[in-house]
């Protein structure tokens, strides 16, 4: 199989080292390439060494059973849509767009296989939770409390955060598009709300220009949810709790820990890799299947989005 990938940063590393290791493990052969906007820049050993061709214009570009899009946000809409005529296949990394202004029909996206990444349905807590809910009608949450807290300075050690995309309004930073994987987990659980309500801003002291806090309101028939996110709460906090008629349900992402009803606790203690593993394994099995939906496609990724930045009511 021809694949390409479009940045490889440390995410589009990631999915390369996940896909070769897979690919190895299947039996497949990969024809590996790049394109890069500045190939002076060298890679390491370990990246450059699975590649065998690397670009720096579109127009030298052949066709390619499938097309990472693992670029900054801001460049994903003008990039796919230069590249729609070298694939029917794309994995795009998460969000789609870095706004709503432009649609998947725009990108050139219509008629294509896509997958939208959405590592936190792949986290194995997550895992559990979903076959739980799935597996006990009883569960039927009234309400339920979603957080995603953490201090954006420790995210990346020895990198000065407010040089990073997520501090950076104009590279698609800020917390609504950055932790789109609540809204979208939140859907992926409950479908889309009735209604919604958000509230965004920069209220912190840190040295950014991006949203650093969101706080949203979803309406759905019997249920209300809350959403929290932020970049400046100091210690980690990634998790839902679903309060329902005989106890709550905690989902804590960051412990590895489901907690039940009744107070028993399940441990989905793993590498953090896994669900990387796991996603990338579902997305070969999809780009082998001809299938042309995938679990999150580019228009369900696109309402998402317009969830996360406030545009949907």
């Amino acid at each position: 199989m021809k694949i390409l990938f479009v940045g490889l940063g440390s995410i589009g590393t990631r999915h390369l080292k996940n896909l070769t290791t897979l690919a190895g493990q299947k039996g497949l052969t990969l024809q590996l390439d790049a394109l890069r906007h500045d190939l002076s820049r060298p890679l390491p050993q370990e990246v450059s060494s699975l590649l065998c061709s690397q670009f720096d214009r579109p127009e030298a570009l052949g066709n390619y059973d499938a097309v990472f899009i693992t670029n900054p946000t801001q460049l994903h809409f003008e990039v796919i849509q230069q590249l729609a005529d070298r694939t029917d296949c794309f994995f795009i990394e998460k969000p789609l767009f870095e706004n709503c202004k432009h649609t998947p029909l725009q990108a050139g996206l219509v008629d294509k296989r896509v997958y939208v990444a959405a590592p936190m349905r792949w986290c194995g807590t997550y895992i559990k939770l979903k076959e739980l809910l799935a597996a006990r009608g009883d569960l039927r949450p009234y309400s339920a409390r979603i957080i995603c807290s953490s201090y954006l300075p420790e995210w990346r050690k020895g990198v000065d955060y407010r040089t990073v995309y997520s501090a950076r309004r104009e590279l698609g930073g800020g917390v609504g598009i950055d932790l789109i994987h609540e809204w979208d987990y939140l859907i992926d659980l409950f479908g889309a709300p009735l209604q919604q309500y958000s509230f965004v801003g920069k209220y912190s002291d840190l040295e950014i220009d991006s949203d650093d806090v969101a706080v949203y309101i979803a309406r759905y028939p019997a249920m209300l949810a809350e959403i929290h996110l932020d970049y400046f709460g100091r210690g980690y906090r990634r998790s839902i709790e679903l309060m329902c008629r005989d106890g709550s349900v905690l989902a804590d992402f960051g412990a590895g820990i489901l907690t039940l009803p009744d107070g028993s606790v399940q441990d989905c203690t793993e590498p953090l890799n896994d669900r990387y593993l796991r996603e990338m394994d579902y997305f070969l099995t999809f780009l082998q299947s001809g299938q042309q939906d995938s679990i999150n496609n580019a228009e369900h990724a696109w309402q998402v989005l317009q969830y996360a930045l406030g545009t949907r009511t």
